[in-house]
């Protein structure tokens, strides 16, 4: 939508100072951080949720306890309930909190942005603008006269309504809304399939009758392992039961470490990433010499709680025994944060033969019975489904006008977000839910938390040349880390990262109640309840 012009359309309208992109998650937090300014929400569906609402199974469950998933100021009505919740719940529960917060009144639902465009201040040179110097400020994010129009489109009308504000924040995600496919050889894709063929997302849009209809007595190929293809498959599996179920196929590329669950060799998982101690082993950004010293002599122990969570991961599960053991370290899954839970029954429907793995790691393609590879070996398939993920740079840059969409990756194919929230070079606008740690809910709060200071006049940016700096440090420590550091995970320093939020608020880094806990116990959202 990119260029379209203002024929036919009213002056556009200032209706708020600021503007928020999408109901997701991180789209209520920044609502709820940003309410006392009256922001417009728009919400490209008919609900509030973002993923949990529109890209989850029927088995899908949240990947930590209640108690590690909360907002702040909204504990769970069950907080202290083992299960791991359904994403029934957790999608009820984010409901709920905006329900509590009064927050439904600002979202405008079924209110998709299809173009951004910036107007800016008529008073600057806009020849400049993204261009940093030494000397640049960022400027204020509350400049008094409208900084960004948008375009909103309502219920797949053709009709447009423009509105215009001071301040953006995109919360779109990386997520959903748009499918990541692989491309295929003329004449091989496709289209010469005599099966059926879809997207997880298409997946997650059916009811359980139509899924079983789908899967039931089928020869099903998932491709992709991880967390959303061992689901596929495990409900694949499930639907299948009996003499006459087919078995589920995963077809691996890259293997990936999962665990059982959060406890290794009868310790707590959160005491080998999740506490101060423990990330005191791991690189962070901006280090110093003395910090950096302590890190590399510290090095045989961080890569021995790797091979230590690694060998009991062999232990537990049947890695070896089906060619399931990744070549890559526990720490470069979790550092890029790619580790999951594996189902409970999984590896049981594994041995009944339910589900089988096929690797490759050369090329493949159709043909019309199912799915041929380089070596000239064949899967036949009656469904063939994709769980190979989303392309959310695709959303924004479809967005995003010249020439900040050009600036969206720059310099090193990652989004330089300072304190995981503001691009140097894009003025008056905030991305929120970006940069993934362990917990995106906590992120995204807390992030929103640090927004809204910057908002208010609470402290300054630093210079544009100065938060480039550092974000490119940051992308440095996570190619040390992981190769898979394009994903922009900052699980292994992750305290260290809301450390400097809380500085920059104004508050206490430490947030324990003593130093054992300061140094041992695990971090959650309940640390960081707002201080005014």
């Amino acid at each position: 939508m990119a260029g379209m012009n203002h024929e036919n359309n009213i002056i556009p309208k200032v209706v708020s100072k600021i503007g928020i992109i999408g109901g997701g998650i991180s789209g209520i937090a920044a609502a709820k951080q940003l309410s006392h300014h009256n922001p417009i929400i728009f919400e490209a569906t008919d609900s509030i949720g973002g993923v949990w609402k529109h890209c989850t199974y029927n088995s899908t469950k949240l990947q930590s306890q209640r108690g590690d998933y909360q907002f702040t100021d909204f504990p769970w009505p069950d907080r202290d309930n083992p299960d791991f919740p359904t994403h029934v719940e957790v999608l009820e529960y984010i409901q709920s909190y905006a329900k509590h917060f009064d927050l439904m009144k600002n979202i405008k639902f079924n209110s998709k942005v299809v173009e951004l465009k910036f107007i800016g201040n008529q008073e600057c040179d806009s020849s400049k603008v993204g261009l940093p110097s030494d000397v640049d400020d960022y400027g204020t994010l509350l400049p008094g006269h409208p900084v960004w129009e948008v375009a909103v489109q309502t219920n797949d009308s053709n009709s447009i309504q423009w509105y215009s504000f001071e301040f953006v924040v995109v919360c779109i995600g990386k997520y959903g809304d748009v499918p990541k496919m692989p491309m295929f050889p003329r004449k091989k894709g496709p289209e010469i399939f005599n099966g059926k063929l879809l997207h997880s997302l298409d997946y997650c849009k059916l009811d359980q009758q139509a899924t079983n209809q789908l899967l039931k007595n089928k020869k099903v190929v998932v491709v992709g392992y991880k967390k959303s293809g061992i689901d596929l498959a495990l409900e694949c599996a499930m639907a299948n039961q009996g003499p006459e179920g087919q078995p589920c196929t995963i077809l691996v590329r890259t293997l990936h470490w999962t665990i059982p669950h959060y406890w290794i060799w009868g310790l707590p998982f959160f005491l080998f990433y999740s506490t101060r101690s423990s990330q005191l082993l791991h690189e962070r950004p901006n280090q110093g010499l003395l910090r950096a010293l302590l890190c590399f002599m510290l090095s045989p122990m961080r890569h021995g709680i790797s091979k230590f969570i690694e060998s009991y991961l062999l232990w537990k599960l049947p890695l070896e025994k089906y060619g399931l053991k990744p070549e890559h370290p526990f720490l470069e899954d979790y550092a890029s944060c790619q580790m999951a839970i594996m189902p409970e029954n999984f590896f049981s429907e594994v041995e009944k033969g339910k589900i089988c793995f096929k690797k490759t790691s050369s090329k493949w393609w159709f043909w019309d019975g199912g799915i041929e590879f380089e070596d000239k070996t064949k899967v036949e398939a009656d469904v063939v489904i994709f769980a190979t993920g989303f392309e959310g740079k695709k959303k924004l840059k479809s967005i995003i006008p010249e020439p900040f969409c050009s600036f969206l990756e720059y310099p090193s194919g990652i989004m330089p977000l300072y304190r995981g929230t503001i691009h140097p070079l894009i003025p008056n606008m905030a991305f929120v839910g970006y940069v993934e740690s362990v917990s995106n809910l906590h992120s995204s709060e807390i992030r929103s938390m640090w927004l809204s200071g910057l908002v208010d006049n609470k402290f300054k940016l630093p210079k544009v040349e100065s938060m480039l700096s550092q974000t490119l440090e940051e992308m440095e420590v996570m190619k040390r880390t992981t190769r898979f550091y394009k994903r922009h995970c900052i699980a292994t320093y992750s305290i260290n990262h809301t450390d400097e939020i809380c500085k920059d608020l104004g508050w206490s880094a430490w947030r324990k109640k003593n130093l054992i806990s300061e140094a041992f116990g695990p971090y959650s959202s309940q640390d960081y309840e707002k201080e005014d």
